[in-house]
């Protein structure tokens, strides 16, 4: 009895070891891939004052998942941005810097229920993507489908490498 006891522990502490190196690996990807994504949602005063408004209970923090890829000619700025507008969307491009702000607004359609889950973040945010050259501004475009911001932007120059002969 007490010999089957021992290795139902050792099973447990086994088990327990791998879900936690489970875990701790994934929250090593989650950082490493992801920390620049962690984008933080500020809410306007009058919602921070009111304690019972419906958003003091949700989060202030949410991932906006992107990518940056670059072709041949343009660098390409993606964003996950789901649940919100277009309109809600203002994109900056500073040097090689741009800069995606917004809102994301709440919308309740029942005001007689009880939230269980609460993962979305709502507010305000600011996110910055460094870019990888420069591009040419007055040439971005930018498009929104199926909650992903598309953001489209011409390399300056070929890219190529060039001699300058000295005089």
């Amino acid at each position: 009895m007490l010999d089957s006891l021992k290795e139902a522990g050792k099973n447990i502490g086994r088990e327990l070891n791998r879900a936690w190196e489970s875990l701790s690996e994934g929250w090593r990807e989650l950082l490493s891939r992801s920390g620049n994504a962690l984008t933080q949602f500020v809410r306007s005063k009058s919602a921070e004052q009111k304690e019972e408004h419906p958003l003091a209970a949700f989060p202030r923090w949410s991932l906006l998942a992107g990518e940056v890829e670059e072709t041949e000619q343009h660098v390409v700025v993606r964003v996950e941005v789901p649940g919100m507008e277009k309109e809600d969307c203002r994109i900056t491009i500073e040097g090689n810097t741009l800069y995606l702000s917004g809102e994301k607004h709440f919308r309740r359609e029942t005001h007689d229920s009880t939230y269980h889950v609460m993962e979305r973040a709502y507010g305000s945010f600011q996110r910055t993507i460094p870019l990888p050259r420069n591009v040419n501004i007055d040439k971005a475009e930018a498009s929104y489908k199926n909650g992903v911001l598309t953001v489209r932007l011409p390399k300056e120059g070929d890219g190529k490498a060039k001699s300058v002969p000295v005089s």
